[in-house]
């Protein structure tokens, strides 16, 4: 992979793999064309209860109906309302069987959970997805961004950058063509320094981020790949 596109690699392998994920496991089920007579998403037998769907809908770009497919299918998946890291490596690690999905799944369950309480409610989930499939372009990036800086303290380091590529060739397998170098992931994050770090201080800032990949007819256009999936 060349350096064109390298700013969002894993943010594409972010939406892509997460979206197969879900599809594989029932989560993002095909759309009822049934109307629903109730307002309200279905509440039984779950031990977290999520917010009202029209407060949903008013925090997402989702429809009422859309929020109920979703529901069912997160609620059949998590009977309890809430994914706990542990599943949600379990979940990554049945579908990429051929590599190690642990670190990946770690880094992306943190960026779902917004309130770092451990787990993943249906508000999590859907208010992230709503970003990744629907968000403005500036809210994407925001997403991408959030999710390389690992420790949240505003800035994205070598260091951030090179533990996400390398979780993304640990979950894809050693038996990619063609066999990638040993160096390739710390080659690519240089890449993304090289263009990103306009000043030159050996971090990365959301401002820096985001004017660079603004900027970018490659990036800009990738934004709109992930549209209209469910």
């Amino acid at each position: 992979m060349g350096i064109q596109g390298m700013e969002l690699c894993a943010m594409a392998v972010v939406v892509l793999l997460f979206i197969a994920v879900l599809k594989q496991f029932g989560i993002l089920e095909p759309m009822s064309m049934e109307d629903s007579s109730d307002s309200e998403l279905e509440l039984s037998a779950v031990r977290h209860q999520p917010e009202g769907l029209d407060q949903l809908q008013a925090q997402t770009k989702f429809t009422k109906k859309e929020l109920q497919s979703l529901y069912r299918g997160f609620k059949n998946e998590c009977p309890t309302g809430l994914v706990d890291e542990d599943t949600f490596k379990l979940i990554y690690s049945q579908f990429f069987p051929q590599g190690d999905a642990t670190t990946y799944a770690h880094f992306l369950f943190n960026a779902f959970d917004a309130d770092g309480n451990g787990a993943i409610r249906f508000e999590d989930f859907v208010v992230g997805l709503s970003i990744l499939l629907r968000g403005t372009v500036h809210e994407k990036l925001k997403w991408a961004f959030n999710l390389y800086d690992i420790n949240k303290d505003g800035y994205i380091t070598k260091e951030e950058m090179l533990a996400i590529m390398k979780s993304i060739y640990d979950m894809m397998g050693r038996h990619t063509y063609p066999i990638l170098r040993e160096d390739a992931p710390l080659e690519h994050v240089e890449r993304f320094f090289q263009k990103m770090d306009r000043n030159q201080d050996g971090v990365v800032t959301i401002d820096e981020f985001l004017e660079t990949c603004q900027k970018d007819e490659n990036i800009m256009s990738s934004m709109q790949l992930f549209e209209n999936v469910i």
